[in-house]
């Protein structure tokens, strides 16, 4: 089988910030869809959205008539609804303000006979206004939105592979539209202490929830808030002497700030081969992180 061409675009924070920050509030409430009608499960692995081949969609969710999917199709530009009945539904995704695609979304779950009530206002972002009255938001950049979805797909190829080293818990690879970033989590099989919150506009227990057991979780994450978009990787709890560990390759770094090492999205697009060294801080990250933590190994991973 031909090795598969990933496109890996330019996607520099700037260039499309409006749009980016307009869209991570569309996604979170589509999001709050599967939150509100999906069974819980644990680390809230029921509520993110997942990579397709046109776009990210909630995957079936249940309702009274069946079950239906939601997806942003990044090709089409279309937000489109799938019904086990048969039906689709939609709308085109074009420049318009978060209070207005939260009304038409309202009205497309209503035309498909879906009842449901959404939180809504937004989290894990500074500003908290409810959808329905942010007129604030209101960009979509179609050649923008194309290109974060070209990075995108490539980043959840990658993930992918490196998920597959790995026998103990590991979550999927998903889009969480809170952080609005895709993450794949391995875990120790031992508690974590409590973790101390203090997410944006997120209850501490929720967050708690997430990080109830030890664990390395690494991602990609398309910038915001003046900064680059970049694979990142940390560890809860972090082990004593994880920030100076060495990894690769030597673009990467660990930020204090942020309490995580950093690949810059940049460094690994120009990188000879892009994907090896992503693959090389992703596996570097997480060496760091088990073996200075003790986890046993020889358990949890794949030869």
């Amino acid at each position: 089988m031909p090795a598969p061409i990933l496109s890996w675009p330019a996607l520099p924070a700037d260039a499309w910030a409006p749009t980016r920050d307009t869209l991570h509030r569309w996604t979170q409430i589509v999001g709050k869809t599967s939150l509100a009608l999906r069974p819980r499960l644990n680390q809230w692995w029921q509520v993110p959205l997942y990579v397709g081949p046109r776009g990210l969609g909630t995957g079936p969710v249940p309702c009274a008539a069946g079950s239906f999917e939601v997806l942003f199709d990044f090709r089409a530009h279309r937000l489109r609804l799938f019904t086990s009945a048969g039906a689709e539904h939609g709308f085109a995704l074009r420049p318009r303000s978060v209070a207005d695609f939260y009304h038409e979304y309202r009205a497309l779950l209503r035309t498909a006979g879906i009842d449901v009530q959404l939180w809504p206002v937004p989290v894990e972002v500074d500003d908290a206004t409810p959808f329905a009255h942010d007129h604030h938001h209101a960009s979509y950049d179609a050649a923008a939105a194309e290109r974060f979805w070209d990075a995108l797909l490539a980043a959840d190829g990658v993930l992918r592979e490196f998920r597959s080293g790995f026998s103990g818990k590991c979550s999927p690879v998903h889009f969480f539209w809170g952080s609005f970033d895709l993450a794949v989590t391995r875990f120790s099989g031992r508690p974590a202490p409590a973790h101390p919150g203090g997410v944006p506009h997120l209850a501490d227990w929720v967050t708690r929830a997430s990080y109830n057991e030890e664990l390395s979780s690494a991602g990609w994450w398309p910038g915001g808030q003046g900064a680059e978009a970049a694979f990142y990787s940390y560890a809860y709890p972090a082990p004593a002497g994880f920030a100076g560990a060495p990894v690769r390759p030597a673009a990467a770094a660990f930020n204090a700030e942020m309490g995580e090492f950093l690949l810059p999205y940049e460094a690994a697009r120009r990188a000879p081969d892009p994907r090896a060294a992503v693959l090389e801080f992703l596996q570097s990250t997480y060496e760091a992180a088990a073996t200075l933590a003790h986890w046993n190994r020889d358990a949890l991973e794949m030869p």
